[in-house]
Formats: structure tokens, C-alpha cells, sequence
């Protein structure tokens, strides 16, 4: 059914430029090298870290909650988030204040909301005020509140140069101005 040609296939050539060996191994015949001291060698400033931390299912947290990093809440937390980045499972719940740059609810939420990002996916319940630049919700998410369309400060435009002034036209010579009414007698004098 498929023609295949029987025709030889060439070995493969060596690449040119041999895959250098990772810096912890020798390379391919050649003993081992002493790594100098972690002393010798500046380390880079490590990055911080944002992971993603998670409260079950199974928690109940009462307090505020704030921290950069990332949070996926699928337990109870009673009072205020606010976080780098926010995932609200299915079985999560908040009653307070939500804040975070990005924030995706599945679960419930009972308080005001409020991020650059927002997310109500089908299975959402925000019951509360929802602050955000971007708003996002999808069929069957419940929502009760009010929406504000957060706005990014524009920047300030430069101080626009002032043109350089033109001296004025000379002013109007100024008229005299009418006298008060008189009354002018018209009879002969007699």
C-alpha cells in the first residue's frame, strides 16, 4: 500500500559543536575537577520565591491573611485576604475583604472584592462589591453587589510649554464718555 524506498540511510554525521557537560560533571574523558569553595564563588541574590501556598479543605482560619505570594484557599477563612495572587477553590470560602493582583473564585465569597484581575467562574458566589480593571464572569456564577471599574493613574502629562507671550494690541483710545442728560429749553427768551 505505502511505497517505502529501500534506500540506505546515511549515518549521522557528528555534530560540529559538541552538547557541552553539565557544570557539576567532567566532561566525557576527563577526570574530575575540584568545585572551588561556595566562598570563591559569588552566588547570585536569591529571587524570592512565590509559591503557591494552600489552606485545605478541612481548615477553618480566623484572622487576616496577607502576604506577595500566591494563595489557593479551599478551606474557611473569616476575615480579610490580601495577596499577590488568589484562587478560590470550589469548596473555599471568605467572609471579609478580598485583595489580591489577580484573583479566580470558584468557591464563595461574602465581603468586598477588589484586583486588577477578577475571575468569577461557573461555580462562583460573591455576594458584595467588586472593584476591579478587568472583570470576568462566566455563565451560572452568582453575584450580588455593585461593579467599580478601577482605572490605572494615568501619567501625568509634561508641563506643556507656555508660548511666549505677544505683547497686546494697544488698547482703544478710550471715548468720552456721554454726559449725564440735560434738559434743553427751546423757548424764546422774552
Amino acid at each position: 500500500m505505502f511505497n517505502k524506498s529501500k534506500a540506505p540511510t546515511p549515518e549521522r554525521q557528528a555534530s560540529p559543536m559538541p552538547i557541552p557537560p553539565l557544570p557539576d560533571l567532567p566532561a566525557p574523558g576527563q577526570t574530575a575537577r575540584v568545585a572551588p569553595s561556595p566562598a570563591a564563588v559569588p552566588s547570585p541574590a536569591p529571587a524570592p520565591a512565590r509559591g503557591l501556598s494552600t489552606l485545605s479543605s478541612d481548615l477553618t482560619f480566623e484572622g487576616n491573611v496577607s502576604g506577595q505570594g500566591d494563595l489557593q484557599i479551599d478551606g474557611q477563612v473569616k476575615g480579610d485576604v490580601k495577596v499577590g495572587r488568589l484562587n478560590i477553590g470550589e469548596t473555599g470560602a471568605i467572609e471579609g475583604g478580598v485583595s489580591a493582583d489577580y484573583i479566580e473564585v470558584r468557591g464563595r465569597i461574602v465581603g468586598a472584592v477588589s484586583g486588577k484581575q477578577v475571575k468569577l467562574v461557573s461555580t462562583a458566589y460573591v455576594d458584595g462589591d467588586i472593584t476591579a480593571e478587568q472583570l470576568s464572569i462566566d455563565i451560572g456564577a452568582y453575584f450580588q453587589g455593585r461593579v467599580l471599574q478601577g482605572r490605572r493613574e494615568a501619567p501625568k502629562p509634561a508641563a506643556a510649554p507656555t508660548p511666549p507671550s505677544i505683547p497686546a494690541a494697544p488698547a482703544a483710545p478710550e471715548l468720552p464718555q456721554a454726559p449725564a442728560a440735560t434738559v434743553i429749553d427751546m423757548k424764546p427768551a422774552g
